[in-house]
C-alpha cells in the first residue's frame, strides 16, 4: 500500500497512476475516490480508469460524485472518445441542465468527434444547440424590449 497519498486531504490524488491503488481505497472505504479518479483518468489508460470512474459515479457523497463526472470529462477531453460503460452512466443521470453529468457530458460534445458519439447523445447535442439558440434569442428579445422601455420612458 502507498503511503504518499493522503486519502483524507486529497492531497496527490491528482497524481494518482494505480488503478489498484484506487480499488484498495474503494474496499477500504476511503475518502476522497472520485479526485483520485480525476487522477487516473490524467495518468492511466482510458480502459484502466473507466470502471472506476463509472464506480466513482456512484459514491454515497456527492462531491465525490461530482469529482467522478469531472473524471469522465476528463477522460473525453484527453482521449476524444469514452467506454461504453461510461457512456451508459452518463446517460443513465441525466443530460439536462440540473444534471451532476452536464459539464461531462458538455466535455464529452466539445472533444469527442460527433460521428464516435452514441445516438442519445447525438440527439441531445441537437436538442441543446436548439435551446441554446432559443434562449439566446430570447434574452436578446428581453434585452431589445427593456432598452425600448427605458427610452421611451425617458422622454
Amino acid at each position: 500500500m502507498s503511503t504518499h497519498w493522503n486519502w483524507q486531504t486529497g492531497e496527490r490524488l491528482l497524481a494518482l497512476n494505480d488503478p489498484a491503488e484506487w480499488d484498495a481505497a474503494f474496499e477500504r472505504g476511503e475518502r476522497s475516490l472520485g479526485t483520485a479518479a480525476i487522477g487516473l483518468a490524467f495518468n492511466c489508460s482510458l480502459e484502466e480508469a473507466s470502471p472506476r470512474i463509472v464506480r466513482a459515479m456512484q459514491l454515497p457523497d456527492v462531491a465525490q460524485r461530482g469529482f467522478a463526472f469531472t473524471a469522465a470529462g476528463t477522460a473525453a477531453r484527453l482521449n476524444g472518445a469514452l467506454t461504453p460503460e461510461l457512456y451508459a452512466a452518463l446517460r443513465a443521470e441525466g443530460p439536462g441542465r440540473r444534471s451532476i453529468a452536464v459539464n461531462a457530458i458538455d466535455d464529452t460534445l466539445t472533444f469527442v468527434p460527433f460521428r464516435r458519439l452514441p445516438t442519445w447523445l447525438k440527439c441531445w447535442s441537437v436538442v441543446s444547440r436548439v435551446r441554446n439558440k432559443l434562449d439566446a434569442w430570447r434574452l436578446n428579445c428581453t434585452y431589445a424590449a427593456t432598452d425600448t422601455w427605458r427610452a421611451v420612458r425617458r422622454r
